[in-house]
């Protein structure tokens, strides 16, 4: 079945749901019209279609591998990646100084999110490079960015993250690799990362790392860390690829999904690397990087479930099952009750997910634009909800796409698995969802609540707006943003960040059923009331959004019932 790019989707919402205008109207971002934007992403969209999306299955069934110490990459990966690259997508917000298009990071977000529904392993490697590209430029000297950007730009040269060690996930301070200084500015690297993706790949002509390690006076924990960028091949003097550096892919993961991205276990050995940043201040660059690609994850997620959606929409459309229980049925699938609740909550899960991240990176933008405070606290509270429900909304729905299927979901013929095979990582890497839900009640609640009181008062002040026209639906989003303030402040009073802890799952769940259906509600308001927008945005408002009163419930019950069941009362 073909793959159809969302743009029409894309330029609805920017139009009548996250506001994308008062991103243009900035001085930064003046140049990125209405005009400019809808050819972007209508190219974006053909490229989607018509190179990443062909080569989605070969990923799958003929993965990348690891021969005589060279990684080869899936049939058709090369020459895919080199029309991505060639057509500038992996620097549409990159600076124009180093060769990028200098767009809004919204735009690169729903391009990312166009390019993970066709293909999700191929779109991995842009998405690293991209997280590299902003930590230079916002960490590194003039030298290195002189010599780096503007290959990684053009995509001639690939990038990496290199943070986790096998003794050191989450815990980044546990790292045991180190770096000393050559004595010519230059620093000797050493140790072992695992998890990383695209570690390495045989169409770049160079791979380069960012790689966390530790000074020789380093302290112990987060504070001691240094970045360090290590390429595969050492820059010569003219900045081209020269001797090879001393590290090396140890081996690659065998993976439940996602075969088509190498996922390597890289070894450094006094390998040649240059400090990004301050030395001791390493996190701080890294997180540049790692909070660019939370947001990036999280549209991974939303894109998966487009691919899933779309995939099941296209079976259920054509498979003949029993007999059509409605008046003038298609006789297939599509007529059931039951299928179709599916199919309309895939669609309608998957436009809550996008608008939070839109709305996320739209905050973005307009912290770069203006450097507004406030809009920097929205962006910060938006992502790890943006992170967390969209792939949590990718996992969901690709896995009803299975059930559409029923027994030929279960069949690998199909694809169906692949998109519930490929997501289930999402939820784990850049900051597991667990991870990010305590973020959402520790750091994004330091403020005393500010920024979700902010969010909340603009979803009531919505909902007032939209009463004289869909009165059945902004009463039930103004109520559930009461539930959700009375429990905002409930976390806000606990000085035990155990018991926040407790809830932050179910929390920023239920933040973000609030957050979808007032999107919905948003579109409805943007389209008028006989749409099939503002049937979607009922669905949502009168089916789904109610989930979040046992959310919320179960958000202020604190920590000491989950400790009531002892290790061996678990066992027993």
């Amino acid at each position: 079945m073909p793959f159809r790019a969302p743009v029409s989707d894309y330029q609805f919402l920017f139009e009548h749901v996250v506001d994308l205008q008062k991103v243009i109207e900035t001085d930064r971002f003046a140049e990125a019209d209405k005009d400019v934007i809808d050819a972007i992403l209508t190219e974006a969209g053909k490229m989607c279609e018509e190179v990443m999306y062909p080569v989605q299955r070969n990923g799958d069934l003929q993965g990348a591998v690891l021969e005589n110490g060279v990684v080869r990459t899936s049939p058709g990966y090369a020459e895919a990646y080199g029309k991505v690259a060639e057509g500038g997508w992996i620097s549409t917000s990159a600076d124009p100084e180093y060769g990028g298009m200098g767009l809004p990071h919204t735009i690169t977000t729903a391009v990312n999110e166009m390019m993970s529904a066709s293909c999700l392993s191929l779109q991995l490697n842009p998405l690293m490079t991209q997280g590299q590209i902003e930590a230079l430029e916002h960490h590194a000297s003039d030298d290195i960015k002189a010599v780096y950007l503007p290959k990684l730009i053009t995509g001639e040269w690939s990038g990496t993250m290199n943070l986790t060690e096998p003794q050191a996930g989450s815990d980044v301070g546990a790292l045991r690799s180190k770096a000393e200084p050559n004595g010519d500015g230059s620093f000797a690297v050493t140790g072992q990362k695992i998890y990383i993706s695209w570690g390495d790949n045989d169409f770049t002509g160079n791979v380069c790392h960012l790689v966390l390690a530790r000074l020789p006076d380093g302290v112990p924990g987060t504070k001691g860390i240094s970045l360090f960028i290590v390429p595969k091949f050492i820059p010569d003097e003219n900045g081209e690829p020269g001797v090879a550096n001393t590290l090396k892919v140890v081996s690659l993961e065998e993976k439940l999904g996602l075969h088509g991205s190498p996922t390597a276990v890289m070894q450094f050995d006094g390998a040649t690397g240059w400090l990004v940043g301050e030395a001791h201040d390493g996190m701080r660059a890294m997180f540049t990087m790692m909070n660019n690609a939370r947001l990036g994850v999280g549209c991974q997620g939303i894109g998966v479930a487009e691919g899933a959606y779309q995939h099941a929409l296209a079976y259920a459309q054509d498979r003949t099952q029993g007999r059509s229980p409605i008046a003038g049925g298609t006789g297939t699938i599509i007529d059931h009750a039951d299928v179709r609740r599916m199919l309309t909550t895939m669609k309608a899960d998957t436009f809550a997910a996008r608008s939070i991240a839109m709305a996320c990176a739209v905050a973005i933008d307009m912290t770069t634009a203006t450097g507004d405070k406030e809009c920097k606290a929205r962006a910060a509270f938006l992502t790890p909800i943006a992170k967390a429900f969209g792939t949590d909304t990718g996992i969901a729905v690709s896995e009803m796409g299975v059930q559409v299927h029923g027994g030929m979901g279960f069949i690998e013929e199909t694809g169906a698995a692949q998109y519930a095979r490929d997501v289930r990582v999402t939820a784990i890497y850049e900051g597991t969802n667990g991870i990010q839900a305590m973020d959402l009640v520790g750091r994004k609640l330091m403020d005393g609540g500010e920024a979700a009181y902010r969010l909340l008062d603009e979803i009531e002040a919505n909902a007032e707006e939209a009463r004289d026209t869909f009165p059945e639906l902004a009463e039930p989003v103004w109520e559930a943003t009461e539930t959700l303030r009375e429990t905002t402040e409930w976390l806000v009073s606990q000085a035990d960040m155990n018991d926040r802890f407790a809830g932050s799952v179910p929390f920023l769940k239920g933040f973000a059923r609030v957050l979808g259906a007032h999107f919905h509600l948003r579109a409805a308001m943007g389209e008028g009331e006989y749409g099939a927008r503002t049937k979607l945005a009922r669905f949502y408002i009168t089916r789904l959004l109610p989930e979040h009163g046992g959310l919320l419930a179960h958000a202020v019950r604190g920590a000491e019932d989950l400790y009531a069941l002892s290790p061996e009362d678990l066992v027993a």
